[in-house]
């Protein structure tokens, strides 16, 4: 893996802005690419922009730091911020790591440290063209060129159905969406709405809330998918649009 992580900043006051570009540049692994004060200059910025990790702040007035994270295509995120309330929902979007300000040096190189270690997995994982999931018939192998669909079960939903492109459905017992897109390629899948998951391959034609796919439903016409606004950023970024 490449020793520096390409970085970008966020924070609306400028002063702690500045103090955290001071304390990153300290940090030798870390390549601030850009910092900005403003989440949709930030926003409107990023097709732009090569980067592995975006550290940012909560509170921030039109769009808070939640609602960011939600939209960087699975960039991994370091939440810096004064408010210690809304470190449980930072940690459901997988955020690498929440640091309290003030910011101490020290603190965030821990930080950075863990996104590195979570890099350097993610590039592990991509590396491997399957993965091996619990199902109701025993633990499978499964190509993620074979995957075209995934959706949770209609019997339970903390288990998932995975669609083949050969038709074959299988069930994985007990799996959430947050750690089947941990084991799966980012540039292949992209979650489109809470309850589906599909291969960027299935994709035939889309609009501004639906998809239509190649995966033929059981009435034998081709699969409609419903893209839900708090994943339709994510899902144009990956397809390059």
């Amino acid at each position: 893996m490449n020793t520096s992580l390409k970085c970008l900043l966020l924070d609306d006051e400028l002063p702690g802005l500045t103090y955290l570009k001071m304390l990153c540049q300290q940090i030798p692994e870390l390549e601030v690419v850009k910092a900005f004060n403003n989440p949709k200059l930030l926003l409107s910025a990023i097709p732009k922009l090569e980067f592995d990790l975006c550290i940012l702040d909560i509170e921030m007035p039109e769009m808070n730091g939640l609602q960011i994270a939600n939209l960087l295509n699975g960039k991994p995120v370091i939440f810096a911020t004064a408010y210690k309330e809304y470190a449980a929902e930072a940690f459901d979007l997988n955020a690498i790591d929440y640091i309290r300000k003030p910011i101490k040096l020290e603190r965030l190189q821990q930080a950075v440290r863990k996104a590195m270690d979570h890099l350097e997995k993610n590039e592990q994982v991509s590396e491997k063209n399957f993965i091996q999931l619990n199902t109701d018939k025993g633990k499978a192998i499964i190509f993620f060129d074979q995957l075209c669909y995934i959706r949770t079960s209609e019997n339970d939903s903390r288990d998932k159905i995975a669609r083949l492109f050969d038709g074959e459905e299988l069930t994985l017992k007990n799996i959430s969406f947050d750690n089947l897109l941990a084991k799966l390629p980012s540039s292949i899948f992209c979650r489109i709405n809470k309850k589906e998951v599909i291969s960027l391959r299935t994709v035939q034609v889309f609009s501004y809330d639906e998809i239509t796919t190649n995966i033929q439903g059981h009435s034998g016409a081709n699969l409609k998918l419903t893209l839900s606004e708090i994943y339709r950023n994510t899902f144009l970024q990956k397809i390059n649009i």
